[in-house]
């Protein structure tokens, strides 16, 4: 097998995700590490196998079992494989760095894990904060963490009103400019995150992923 042919098998593989054996991964993953860098396996076969899982999710073809079964696969390839060889080499280059967590009085973790791995997938730093975030916790990390991006989740409407208190407290301390702050979750809308001062309402996962890219183009040119 010629060495690329490796890295598309990969990504072919991983992106038929009903039929996956996580044994056969593995040896992939393995001998795909044998002939690139961990950044090239990432670039050329994960992030595009997200990627396609992502557009089968649009379609209907897939749904939300089986992007959290791609997103626990892809953390524990990036866990076990990928990141041990990264940090050996010394700190990569990353597209940003990105606090996420799911706010204050909730408890739902699904669709933000699943936004946390597309995301590092894709590029990004990514420190997740868990869920039940009080407000104040997204902005010392943030602060702290030296991050980019902001994303918040929620899943119920009794707590995404929480959400505008990260914001409001961004004002208070006079650093609202310094991060895009991305909101999203079931009872979020686009009308909702213009309201609150959020930057951007991700959809679902590759949607806000999307307009993340596009607000930090946008941030780089100024």
């Amino acid at each position: 097998m010629k060495h690329s042919d490796i890295l598309e098998k990969l990504k072919n593989y991983m992106s038929t995700i009903e039929t996956l054996d996580i044994n056969v991964l593995r040896k992939l993953v393995e001998e795909a590490l044998e002939n690139y860098s961990p950044e090239e396996v990432i670039e050329k076969s994960l992030r595009p196998a997200m990627e396609i899982i992502g557009e089968k999710f649009k379609e209907g073809e897939y749904f939300i079992a089986e992007l959290v079964l791609a997103a626990d696969i892809f953390k524990e390839i990036f866990n076990t494989y990928l990141k041990p060889r990264i940090a050996e080499r010394g700190k990569a280059k990353t597209l940003g760095k990105v606090i996420i967590g799911t706010i204050e009085g909730d408890i739902h973790d699904i669709g933000k894990s699943i936004v946390s791995v597309v995301f590092q997938s894709s590029g990004f730093e990514v420190i997740d904060l868990g869920v039940d975030v009080p407000a104040w916790k997204f902005v010392e990390e943030a602060e702290k963490r030296k991050a980019d991006v902001i994303a918040i989740s929620a899943l119920l409407t009794t707590t995404m009103l929480n959400i505008e208190k990260v914001i409001a407290i961004l004002k208070e301390k006079g650093i609202r400019d310094k991060y895009i702050v991305i909101v999203g979750g079931a009872p979020l809308s686009e009308e909702f995150a213009r309201k609150i001062g959020a930057d951007a309402y991700g959809k679902d996962p590759y949607d806000g992923l999307k307009k993340l890219k596009e607000l930090l183009a946008k941030r780089h040119k100024q």
